[in-house]
């Protein structure tokens, strides 16, 4: 079997899995009022942190831990002229999945939207949907085709969104304020369209937006029954922000990156969610 084979059987297993998540209602997770849940930011591609990540959330040896990753692709190469390797990542976590497939789950991020429907994306004067399809031709040559066909089934097999019974709503992002009166929460509760996907669609509002604001955050609070939203999408470079009371946004793509550990049975106000906070950095 070529590495192509290999791999895109790795991806496919993957995305079925994702399917059929029995946490999986519509396109929404909902996890249990038990155990544990870790909640990442961006990864974009950055290998020692997955790593730190599965070290922490060690879960041969706890069976009530569930982790949510997202934005796993298009990293920042070394030097202009290098092409990204994220795929080597999205493979690592696509394999994680397999091990333990009612623990490891996804969030669609707008880049892997960007992928699925070659949308440009420019990134420090590169388009990342290109570079990502180079590394894939250097890794895998005249596989390059079916590692893509692979890859973008994986990625279309992603939730949109995740809930816990302690009123946290996780998601990539949220929809802009301007967006609002557009936007469905019932794209939540069904397998997203092809409509729901493109621009304009619920679920690409809810991927790509950004600049909330504290009103609009109080109206998704009522409209999405939620008390705090975590997020990644916008960057912080120090790991984490908290712009406003309700929202929490996370990055994993850095030096500064970390992770939350979200106990499931207890309530959470923000000033304990932000306690809670562990830098990746300081796991071996």
């Amino acid at each position: 079997m070529s590495p192509s084979n290999a791999d895109a059987r790795i991806y496919r297993e993957a995305a079925s899995l994702n399917r059929e998540d029995p946490l999986l209602r519509g396109s929404t997770l909902i996890f249990p009022d038990y155990g544990q849940l870790v909640m990442t930011g961006d990864l974009h591609g950055h290998r020692r942190n997955l790593e730190r990540i599965q070290t922490y959330c060690d879960l041969e040896h706890a069976p009530a831990r569930h982790v949510i990753l997202h934005e796993l692709i298009h990293e920042e190469p070394e030097g202009f002229g290098s092409v990204d390797m994220s795929h080597e990542v999205l493979l690592d976590a696509a394999r994680w999945k397999c091990e333990y497939p009612d623990q490891i789950h996804f969030l669609l991020g707008n880049h892997d939207l960007a992928q699925m429907t070659n949308q440009d994306i420019s990134k420090a004067g590169r388009i990342v949907t290109f570079s990502f399809l180079c590394g894939l031709r250097e890794t895998y040559g005249d596989g390059a085709a079916e590692i893509t066909d692979a890859i973008i089934d994986f990625l279309g097999s992603c939730a949109l969104a995740g809930r816990t019974a302690n009123r946290i709503f996780l998601s990539h992002s949220l929809p802009r304020p301007n967006e609002m009166d557009r936007f469905d929460p019932a794209v939540l509760d069904r397998k997203p369209t092809r409509q729901d996907l493109v621009d304009g669609g619920s679920g690409y509002m809810l991927v790509w937006g950004r600049y909330q604001t504290p009103a609009q955050l109080e109206e998704l609070a009522r409209r999405l029954d939620a008390d705090i939203f975590i997020c990644g999408h916008q960057p912080q470079e120090m790991g984490y922000g908290i712009p406003y009371a309700r929202l929490l946004i996370l990055a994993s793509d850095h030096s500064h990156g970390v992770l939350l550990p979200i106990d499931l049975k207890r309530s959470y106000d923000m000033a304990s969610l932000e306690k809670a906070i562990r830098p990746l950095a300081s796991i071996a």
